[in-house]
């Protein structure tokens, strides 16, 4: 994969109630993703980035729900969502030291 590729994969970590009790309890964290990223691409970026052994990559795309406002409906953008399973015994820290 090209190395810019690498970076324009993950967009951001995907925090939520569910992703936190998978985390704590099978050792799986939520991503938000390009649209157009595989799973290969997205398992071979957290491996690189975080330095984790990736044991499997589940995707599942997220539709863009409809908002009411004052000048009528609109809609969100739909979204890429993955869900990574690390090895056991290792994890992965979002919170950047400096």
């Amino acid at each position: 994969m090209n190395p810019e590729r690498v970076y324009t994969v993950l967009l951001e970590p995907h925090i939520s109630e569910k992703v936190s009790i998978l985390g704590d309890a099978s050792n799986q964290y939520g991503f938000r993703v390009a649209k157009d990223a595989t799973k290969a691409e997205i398992k071979q970026a957290v491996e690189q980035l975080f330095e984790v052994t990736v044991q499997s990559v589940t995707t599942l795309n997220v539709k863009g729900k409809v908002k009411r406002n004052v000048h009528g409906a609109s809609r969100r953008k739909n979204w890429k969502k993955a869900y990574v399973r690390v090895a056991d015994g290792q994890e992965i820290d979002f919170m950047v030291s400096g």
